[in-house]
């Protein structure tokens, strides 16, 4: 499939095509002929004796700088060059792929002056698979993502490498890309913009999406386990507070729960011994829900920066170029953030429900750690080590990077967004709940193996039985970590789908 890339916004879909899904990119005419107008405005300004900033002056503090026609391909060379300076480690390929098509679409929108061969250059490299060694420090988010973006714009020019080593012109020439050649303004177009902040912000959006829901499946196992209450989550109780995710995740627990053999032995009064249940079950829908609520904000935000035209200077519809400060990243980064906030409470009370069946005083009369022989055995004790190191990791990764601005440029940008290092925390963070909400699937799994022959719920029982197929049931002690990585990838790709196929959809 190939996504066609117009001068109205991307979908979120399509950001998550390309970057992961490797589809192709094109053009659309209304998009060539829009850039081809605003080239035709920067061209005019071109032979203007009146300095026009990015056009034919320096940059940032060196804006006042006028620099002659002779001088001006070496100015956007030297742009691209000095600002691809990242350092660290490689940004992944989905990251890169995903800025890439983020600053592709700004420059179709026709508002930053850049000829068309300049977008067609980089459509012509998402197609062919061609991705830009971008390393992981270097961008305040503000001014835009200048070093990421200005290392792919690098390679675009057939100068730098690729993330697999190979020189960049070596691979340009073998997909018959011809290298740019910048013109004026079309370095400041290509480096302005909050793209690789945005392109993590879908990426997490999509995942905790998914995880949220997963967690919604880990939570009704483990209610099921520790023979809980679902009286809890009955819609006119959960009227009584109309908050809209709180609802949806109650839905998706009395669906999960529906059916279940387990929940049946207990309703009767006689047979309950508790009056409430702990804040961990009975308050699941309320952090879940806050979190879907969370995400949906964030989602917001991510759909209006994707129909914005980032850059400075913009083309105007009349014709203008005019400065802005649309480049600052404050919207994503403050969003990136809240993410990060709700991902660790949603692993933490994900641990606290794990290690509720891993103690025998708490467990309803589950053995101690879920151990086969206690004492010989240790069961799942260390796996909720593992969610302790993870959630305790996540909550520091929750401080807020939007706070944190640090002056720069002589003090010309001397305020910035930290919106980059925000998102590359978030990333860690969606990392990590999905391993936390790994081990409560794993351990939740064995604990209603231990509660037979009462059998779980149909929707329950789907996702232990999607386990089993690479996890084997209650044992001896066997090597753990390589179970905890099987139910990684299950939570990753495969519960959902699961589930849904006995339920139907989850909310």
């Amino acid at each position: 499939m190939t996504v066609l890339v117009d001068v109205g916004p991307l979908t979120p879909d399509e950001v998550v095509r390309v970057a992961r899904g490797g589809e192709r990119v094109a053009l659309a005419p209304a998009a060539l002929a829009a850039m081809a107008d605003s080239r035709a405005v920067v061209e005019a300004l071109a032979d203007d004796v009146e300095p026009h900033y990015g056009i034919s002056t320096g940059f940032g503090a060196l804006a006042t700088k006028h620099i002659p026609l002779e001088a001006r391909q070496q100015l956007q060379r030297s742009l691209v060059r000095s600002h691809a300076a990242g350092s660290g480690d490689p940004v992944e390929t989905e990251v890169v792929r995903a800025l890439m098509l983020l600053r592709l679409s700004t420059l179709a929108t026709g508002r930053t002056g850049a000829r068309p061969v300049v977008a067609e250059t980089y459509a012509a490299m998402l197609s062919a698979g061609i991705t830009p060694d971008v390393r992981e420090h270097g961008s305040l988010g503000c001014s835009g993502d200048l070093a990421p973006l200005a290392s792919v714009a690098l390679a675009a020019m057939g100068e730098g490498s690729l993330a697999d080593g190979t020189a960049a012109l070596t691979a340009l020439d073998a997909a018959g890309i011809p290298p740019l050649v910048l013109a004026e303004k079309e370095g400041l177009a290509l480096i302005n913009g909050t793209d690789g902040m945005l392109g993590m912000l879908l990426l997490a959006v999509h995942d905790l999406t998914a995880l949220l829901q997963a967690a919604d499946v880990t939570a009704a196992m483990t209610v099921e386990a520790l023979l809980a209450t679902d009286a809890v989550f009955a819609a006119d109780l959960q009227a009584l507070r109309p908050q809209a995710g709180q609802a949806l995740s109650a839905a998706n627990l009395r669906t999960l729960l529906d059916g279940s053999e387990i929940m049946a032995s207990h309703r009767d009064p006689a047979a309950c011994t508790r009056v409430q249940d702990a804040y961990s079950l009975r308050c699941s829908p309320q952090v879940h829900g806050g979190a879907r609520d969370t995400v949906d904000h964030a989602a917001l935000v991510a759909s209006r920066e994707l129909a914005s035209a980032v850059d400075n200077p913009v083309v105007t519809l009349d014709g203008r170029v005019e400065s802005n400060g649309n480049f600052h990243g404050a919207p994503v980064a403050y969003v990136l953030d809240f993410l990060a906030i709700v991902a660790a409470d949603v692993a933490s009370i994900s641990e606290r429900r794990t290690d509720r069946m891993l103690d025998q005083t708490r467990s309803a009369g589950l053995p101690p750690f879920l151990a086969d022989d206690p004492g010989v055995d240790s069961g799942h004790m260390i796996a909720q080590y593992t969610q302790a190191a993870l959630v305790s990791d996540m909550k520091r990764l929750a401080a807020p990077a939007s706070v944190d601005s640090i002056p720069s440029s002589a003090m010309q940008e001397d305020h910035v967004s930290m919106g980059w290092s925000a998102a590359r925390k978030l990333r860690r963070s969606v990392d990590a709940l999905t391993r936390v909400l790994a081990v409560e699937l794993l351990t939740a799994a064995r604990a209603l193996d231990l509660r037979a022959p009462l059998m779980p719920a149909p929707a329950t029982a789907a996702a232990v039985a999607a386990l089993r197929r690479t996890v084997a049931g209650p044992g001896p002690d066997r090597h753990l970590a390589p179970e905890i990585e099987a139910a990684v990838v299950l939570v990753r790709d495969g519960l959902l789908e699961a589930v849904q196929a006995v339920v139907g959809p989850l909310l």
